[in-house]
């Protein structure tokens, strides 16, 4: 838009928060799949044991806390409730037993102190300490003016601090002026013990963490050491080219899935490899016959005024011949390395519509009569370009060594089934295994044109979309050439139609 300023193209997250980590850790090497599990485990378990060690110590805290406080409230209450019950002097609660009526074991001091860890102090008229307590509590201006109040049960509480504990004092008047008894609770042990508390659960997180790496660590550890042995072998493959190599397989989880389709990858590699290897020497064996004719030929140009006009025609027509010849090897050698793969992407195929094309067009080359039976119509998945040029090479093999014959050569589409049967000489038992080599010509067709890749072209179109080629005599003379299609499509292994072409192979 007009006017608009171009904005900055945005980083990917990763980027962007890369820029904030500090210089040393962002250029550091990636860490190992082992290194990062191990630690992944750590960082969980620290942070699942760190919460869950810190709600439970403050639960417990809480709950100590609460409890301490509980019970300090219920000896106050008590208190309160003895000197309302009845009039109660400071002598009542003395720890002498003869210090007065009411002192002594039983009594109301023993109440006081003896099911809890209270320190009780007892304070006479006017302030005046009466018995000290252990440790002495604090008698101020506020414990003197609680000890002259004429209402029993009054109290009032603070917080002292004596030495280096911290107490919960409650000062309660005996009423009209006689005095008062105080109660203290230390509360320092209760923090104490919560102070315990959390040093225990951070030693047991700390130990809860140091474990869930270890743990990590050997699960990490036997996770990735088959992905360890799988780096090894590529990068022995990458480092070497050797495709020949072993592939350590073992277990059915995902690791072991991969391992299986690595080792499957290298199994195709190495085929493709010799294939590639055997197309190679095979072609340059094929090559050097019509070179050698060709040199042999071009050599005889050199006296080419001094050959007679019938033998001048047929060396031009021999050049001409082998040309051709050596023309047409190098484009089947071409389309049988290339497979013609990328080009023509799979689709729905109506294998009676590729045999009238391909029928259509033989007609036209060799000018035979060629006929066409649909016994069962068949749409596959498949190339329709590759698929014709099988079709096309089987008319060409029947016309050619059918070239003197009047019967019509006939195609018969059954499904995924497509056979050319023509009344040519036939196949001879022996040749069978063979046609569909590479190169391969039977002694009989030797004399005959063509470079021995027709029907290996064939072969290989076949396989590529799950199927075979497959050749059998006819009956009452000639041969029965076709292939099968596989019904999930190209690449696939050999499937139903394959095995339905069993019989006829």
């Amino acid at each position: 838009m007009p006017g608009r300023r171009d904005r900055p193209a945005r980083l990917p997250a990763t980027r962007r928060v890369a820029r904030w980590l500090p210089a040393w850790l962002r250029a550091r090497k990636p860490a190992s799949l082992r290194t990062s599990f191990a630690l992944a485990f750590a960082v969980g378990a620290a942070g699942v044991t760190v919460l869950v060690g810190f709600l439970s110590y403050d639960s417990a805290a809480r709950l100590v806390r609460l409890d301490e406080k509980s019970v300090f409230s219920e000896v106050v209450r008590d208190l309160r409730a003895q000197v309302r019950e009845r009039p109660h002097t400071p002598a009542d609660y003395l720890a002498d037993p003869g210090a007065g009526p009411g002192a002594g074991p039983g009594g109301p001091r023993d109440e006081l102190a003896g099911a809890t860890r209270t320190d009780v102090q007892v304070l006479a008229a006017g302030g005046r300490i009466a018995e000290a307590g252990h440790p002495a509590l604090p008698a101020g201006e506020r414990e003197r003016q609680v000890t002259a109040r004429r209402e029993a049960g009054s109290y009032e509480e603070r917080v002292a601090v004596l030495g280096d504990e911290e107490y919960h004092v409650a000062t309660v008047a005996l009423g009209d002026g006689r005095g008062a008894v105080q109660v203290a609770q230390k509360f320092s042990g209760t923090e104490d013990l919560i102070s315990a508390l959390q040093q225990r659960t951070v030693l047991l997180a700390a130990g809860v963490i140091a474990l869930a790496g270890a743990v990590g660590w050997w699960l990490a550890r036997r996770i990735t050491g088959r992905l360890v042995r799988l780096t090894a072998v590529a990068e022995s493959v990458a480092a070497h080219g050797r495709v020949d190599v072993a592939v350590p397989v073992a277990g059915r989880d995902e690791v072991a899935r991969l391992g299986r389709a690595f080792d499957d990858m290298l199994g195709r590699l190495t085929t493709a490899v010799r294939d590639q290897q055997r197309l190679v020497q095979d072609a340059g064996h094929e090559l050097r016959t019509p070179l050698t004719s060709l040199r042999t030929n071009i050599s005889l140009l050199k006296r080419f005024d001094e050959l007679p006009p019938d033998a001048r025609e047929e060396l031009l027509a021999d050049l001409a011949g082998e040309a051709r010849e050596l023309t047409d090897l190098v484009n089947e050698l071409v389309d049988l390395a290339a497979g013609q793969r990328d080009d023509d992407p799979p689709s729905d195929v109506d294998l009676a519509e590729v045999a009238d094309r391909a029928a259509a067009a033989a007609r036209r080359r060799t000018g035979r009569e060629i006929t066409l039976r649909t016994d069962r119509p068949a749409v596959v998945v498949g190339r329709p370009a590759a698929l014709h040029r099988a079709l096309g090479n089987l008319l060409e093999n029947a016309a050619k060594f059918d070239a003197d014959g009047t019967a019509p050569i006939d195609i018969v589409v059954t499904g995924a089934r497509v056979e050319v049967l023509d009344r040519g000489p036939g196949i001879a038992d022996c040749d069978l295994p063979y046609v569909f080599d590479r190169f391969y010509r039977a002694p009989a067709a030797r004399g005959l044109p063509g470079s021995g890749l027709g029907l290996a072209i064939v072969w290989e179109i076949a396989a590529a979309h799950g199927g075979r080629a497959f050749a059998a005599a006819r009956a009452g003379g000639g041969a029965r050439l076709g292939f099968t299609v596989a019904d999930d499509g190209p690449d696939a292994p050999p499937g139903r139609a394959a095995v339905a072409a069993g019989g006829a192979a």
